[in-house]
């Protein structure tokens, strides 16, 4: 999977490196089981800090989305806690939610939207 840093975004590398690879797992670019790059190999191949890379990875495996192991590295490994997942995504969507209907975005164009990102990830 290549990974690729915006250095002008004023979102921090870390953030945008494991948006990255939620994305890549959601898309099934990444699957169950696939390797990541080393902190050092991957903070060169992208030209950041080993420590930026190092966070990032620490995020994901607390999150669920990696396994970090000492003989295998890090490795893709979703948590398959449904009702955790469920209750965090309902706490980040309150706050979109509520800015969109600020906004007059309509239920249908929310559901609409959210059927279009879904056809990005095959379902």
């Amino acid at each position: 999977m290549y990974l690729e840093i915006d250095f002008n975004s004023d979102e921090a590398f870390y953030v945008q490196l494991c948006n990255q690879i939620i994305i890549g797992i959601a898309t099934s670019k990444l699957q169950e089981g696939d390797a990541l790059p080393s902190v050092r190999q991957l903070a060169d191949e992208i030209g950041i800090n080993m420590h930026t890379v190092n966070k990032a990875y620490a995020l994901l495996r607390q999150e669920g989305y990696i396994r970090l192991d000492r003989r295998t590295g890090a490795v893709i490994a979703v948590d398959a806690d449904k009702i955790k997942a469920m209750e965090e995504m309902k706490r980040e969507l309150l706050m979109t939610l509520a800015k969109g209907s600020c906004r007059n975005i309509t239920r249908e164009e929310v559901h609409q939207l959210i059927d279009e990102i879904y056809e990005e990830y095959g379902e």
